[in-house]
C-alpha cells in the first residue's frame, strides 16, 4: 500500500526523461548544421555543439542505466 504510486511516478518520470532527451537531440542537430553552414572555423559553433552532443549523449547512457524505453 505505501508503495503504489512507485510505478506512477517512475512512469511520469521516464516521460519526462524521453522528451528532455528528444529536446537535446534537436538542439544538437540544430548546433550541427549551424556548424555545417558557416564558412569559416568558428570555436564558439563548435563550442556549441560539442556541449549539445555531450549532454546527449550523457542522457543517452543515463536512460540505458534506467532502463528507459523510448517509443
Amino acid at each position: 500500500m505505501m508503495f503504489s504510486k512507485k510505478g506512477k511516478m517512475k512512469k511520469e518520470f521516464d516521460e519526462q526523461f524521453i522528451t528532455l532527451m528528444k529536446e537535446t537531440k534537436s538542439e544538437w542537430h540544430q548546433a550541427q548544421s549551424i556548424e555545417d553552414y558557416l564558412n569559416d572555423y568558428d570555436l564558439d559553433a563548435v563550442a556549441k555543439r560539442k556541449m549539445a552532443e555531450s549532454i546527449h549523449f550523457y542522457l543517452y547512457k543515463e536512460a540505458r542505466i534506467r532502463n528507459v524505453i523510448l517509443k
